[in-house]
């Protein structure tokens, strides 16, 4: 019954925003009450383990909101920000045309590649996202192609560097809870990682389902306009000021890996290197580089934070939606079900926690829930199966990304930056990230006859 009304939510909220032209935030509170009525006149609505009634309802969903904006609100809303000011100081376009340059106009998905995947190696895909979508933007202006010829590789790349490696959350959670090394994960993971990254990146722009699809760049996400040779900024300055909050981020990832991150020092370069703050003093340094240094008025500045900031604002409301809808698919205990139901299959230990994995993230969306379930029911196979633990880690995290769908707050992300209708998204994102989990999978099963 349970998987059933997962299903039926899934039904109704492509029925709301594809037939009647709902509104994607509206449309998922809606279906985010509507199962949560279900739970609680079934008995299945509970907070803490505490069966609670429909007057809870709206706790629920505002804490699923408010979990879910509290991860992204921040984060989303500095990077437009910075992405903004960086791109109407011309720096954007500039980064942009070096690329050009370095890779030729014919490899800009390979420069997509590249460059996404050193970005997301230690940023979590919302934050890599936001720094990196706007040169995306300006590569599709200065070489007049389809925003998805361009942006899905990019996507595709952080996607795949969030799911499979550390020190992302899900293999971050799996690995605590398997005891494996997570230098041994990082290892094998960017080894899986980069081959079904660089496939799947490469051929999806390619497909002709995808070709057919030419969406316009959002409304106050882009640059007002493509800029003259003397207008730009210097491509170091340019560079650095985008590349700022990766140096920080990475800079205290890699701190944490070889010094003590409890004396005072540590304490500072962790507070530095969270994302919240690295894109905040990347903001302050944008501002005063390519505003007062640039002789740029303050009132132009404060003009393109405003303009990304009113852009944002309904991708903010759906995202936080969604997170309302995950967190009501949580509290209605269908994680627990799922996990009593796959408990007791006879399969390979790779096989079993990748399909339990698969199975929670198409309910639930959240590939973190997803990971921690599926990883707990696995733990005690690992030690009686002798199969690596690290292994174990990389199967739980490649079923964590498949089928991203109505349910995930990426997937609404994904769908409002590159302007898509909510079918299209289905089309596109749902499909790679399940062949990317697929394709994981092989990977893991492979590497399992020589680990």
């Amino acid at each position: 019954m349970p998987l059933l009304i997962v299903a039926l939510a899934v039904v109704v909220l492509l029925v709301l925003m594809t037939k009647f032209r709902l509104n994607g935030f509206i449309a998922l509170l809606t279906v985010a009450i509507g199962v949560a009525l279900w739970g609680a006149s079934s008995g299945n609505l509970a907070i803490d383990g505490e069966n609670v009634g429909i007057d809870a309802i709206p706790k629920i969903v505002a804490s699923g909101l408010g979990d879910q904006l509290s991860h992204t609100l921040i984060v989303i809303g500095l990077g437009a920000m910075v992405g903004r000011v960086v791109g109407d100081a011309g720096a954007a376009q500039r980064i942009a045309l070096k690329i050009v340059d370095v890779f030729g106009e014919k490899n800009v998905q390979w420069a997509m590649i590249v460059t996404s995947m050193i970005i997301g190696i230690t940023m979590f895909y919302e934050t890599a996202f936001v720094i990196v979508v706007p040169v995306a933007f300006t590569l599709v202006r200065a070489t007049k192609t389809n925003l998805l010829w361009v942006g899905l590789p990019m996507s595709i790349s952080l996607s795949t560097m969030h799911s499979f490696l550390p020190p992302h959350p899900g293999p971050v959670a799996a690995a605590g809870i398997y005891e494996a090394s997570t230098g041994r994960t990082i290892l094998y993971g960017f080894a899986i990682a980069v081959i079904a990254g660089v496939i799947v990146a490469m051929i999806w722009p390619r497909l002709p389902f995808v070709k057919k699809m030419n969406p316009s760049i959002p409304e106050g996400l882009a640059p007002k306009r493509m800029f003259e040779e003397d207008e730009m900024p210097d491509t170091f300055t340019s560079i650095g000021v985008a590349i700022l909050p990766i140096i920080l981020i990475a800079g205290a990832e890699i701190y944490a890996m070889f010094a003590n991150t409890e004396s005072t020092l540590g304490r500072i370069i962790a507070m530095v290197g969270a994302p919240e703050v690295a894109l905040l003093i990347t903001l302050f340094v944008a501002i005063i580089v390519f505003g007062p240094m640039r002789g740029t008025p303050m009132s132009e500045i404060a003009a393109s934070m405003s303009d990304s900031a009113r852009g944002m604002v309904m991708i903010i409301m759906v995202i936080g939606a969604g997170g309302s809808l995950k967190e009501v698919l949580v509290s209605t205990g269908i994680a627990d079900y799922i996990a009593d139901f796959t408990g007791g299959w006879d399969l390979n230990p790779i096989i079993l926690v990748w399909f339990t994995a698969v199975i929670l993230r198409v309910a639930l969306g959240s590939a973190s829930v997803a990971v921690t379930t599926a990883a707990g029911i696995a733990a005690p196979l690992v030690a009686a199966s002798g199969v690596s633990p690290e292994l174990m880690v990389l199967a739980t995290a490649c079923g964590s990304i498949a089928f991203s769908h109505v349910n995930d707050p990426g997937f609404w992300m994904f769908k409002e930056y590159f302007n898509l209708t909510v079918i299209n998204t289905i089309k596109v994102r749902t499909t790679y990230t399940t062949v990317l989990s697929i394709l994981g999978l092989f990977g893991v099963l492979g590497m399992s006859l020589i680990v």
